[in-house]
């Protein structure tokens, strides 16, 4: 009896399209957030930002962005590091380049760059689908991996050719140390995550949904498939742009073409694979399913070797990491494909309906 809709009247159009229609929602993402800005900077160390927090915050808005366009469009990328690395070497040049660039604005800057790029290599949309149009994004991973590898001028003419950037500065606020960094990315996270959410109960979020169904019925009643997924394109590639902008500035602060490699591209798709397709939250899951899970196995597995007088190795914990990632990928394709969010959306459906059975 303590989630329920039921009760709840609406009293305007606005109360009716809230994002959040159950107040019980509400609060608890409300709590989330305080406690996230103002509980976990008391609470966690310098290991835990560096190692888990920042890079979940950032994965987490990557994942939104392929989420966008795989799960919400019907779109298949494998081109995501791509995107992501050119919206960090994007907002690299325009921070050296222009005197005085705010930090903000060259994030922003890289993910409009990596937006129009985005739009370039989704044409092939329009013409093709299902595996070619992953072989048509893959195209854009390996280009992108060779320009930023053989073009000196992304990297400033840097001879080893890695770029770095330091002295980051929001209104006057320098970002040095993990904490700072760590609300920086907790800030424009919620900030794209309310953009995100808008964005797919509006409009243009239908119109995806749409294709992504069927795209020859959405044309018939008036959907103009360009728009459409070039849109989603578009949007896909603006988030990840702006995550690999922050995981260059803000996580690395120093990087190489090989920190947004295919891998990268894989790792993302995993993330919303496993945490839902289609699915805001599920973006989130799969982000820190994926940030946790080597560091569970990196302590989990040496121990169980010491306790039963095998000794593990550090290549065999790395090995052992890749199996049973793979397994588990498998595992939820067959026994769950929506996710660890249509987990997440039954159990809040039970809640609803205790104590009766379902």
């Amino acid at each position: 009896m303590i989630y329920r809709e039921n009760g709840h009247f609406k009293t305007s159009y606005a109360a009716d399209r809230q994002i959040f229609p159950i107040p019980q929602d509400r609060w608890a993402i409300l709590a989330i957030l305080a406690f996230a800005f103002a509980g976990v900077p008391l609470l966690a160390d310098e290991y835990l930002f560096r190692a888990i927090l920042i890079p979940f915050l950032i994965l987490s808005l990557a994942a939104l962005g392929v989420n966008l366009l795989v799960g919400y469009c019907g779109q298949i990328t494998l081109g995501a590091g791509a995107f992501m690395a050119i919206g960090a070497y994007a907002a690299y040049n325009f921070m050296i380049r222009i005197d005085d660039m705010p930090l903000l604005a060259a994030l922003l800057l890289g993910g409009l760059a990596s937006a129009a790029i985005g739009i370039v290599f989704g044409t092939p949309s329009l013409r093709v689908r299902g595996l070619y149009l992953a072989v048509a994004t893959l195209a854009a991973q390996f280009f992108w991996d060779w320009a930023f590898l053989r073009i000196k001028w992304f990297t400033d003419y840097s001879p080893s050719g890695s770029v770095s950037i330091a002295n980051l500065h929001v209104f006057g606020w320098k970002i040095d140390s993990p904490l700072d960094k760590y609300l920086l990315c907790l800030a424009v996270l919620t900030l794209f995550a309310l953009l995100a959410k808008n964005l797919v109960r509006g409009a243009i979020g239908r119109q995806w949904m749409a294709i992504r169904d069927m795209d020859v019925a959405a044309e018939v009643i008036g959907i103009r498939p360009m728009y459409a997924k070039l849109s989603a394109f578009a949007v896909s590639s603006f988030f990840l742009g702006v995550a690999g902008a922050l995981w260059g500035f803000i996580h690395l602060g120093s990087w190489e073409p090989a920190a947004f490699s295919i891998d990268r591209s894989l790792q993302l798709l995993f993330m919303v694979i496993i945490g839902g397709l289609g699915s805001i939250m599920g973006s989130f899951f799969g982000a820190a399913f994926i940030v946790i899970l080597p560091i569970f196995l990196n302590q989990f597995l040496p121990w169980l070797g010491g306790l039963v007088g095998l000794g593990i190795s550090t290549a065999a914990v790395s090995h052992a990491e890749f199996m049973i990632f793979g397994a588990l990928i498998v595992f939820f394709l067959i026994v769950e494909p929506h996710g660890l969010a249509r987990l997440w959306s039954t159990a809040k459906e039970k809640l609803r309906l205790w104590p009766f059975p379902h």
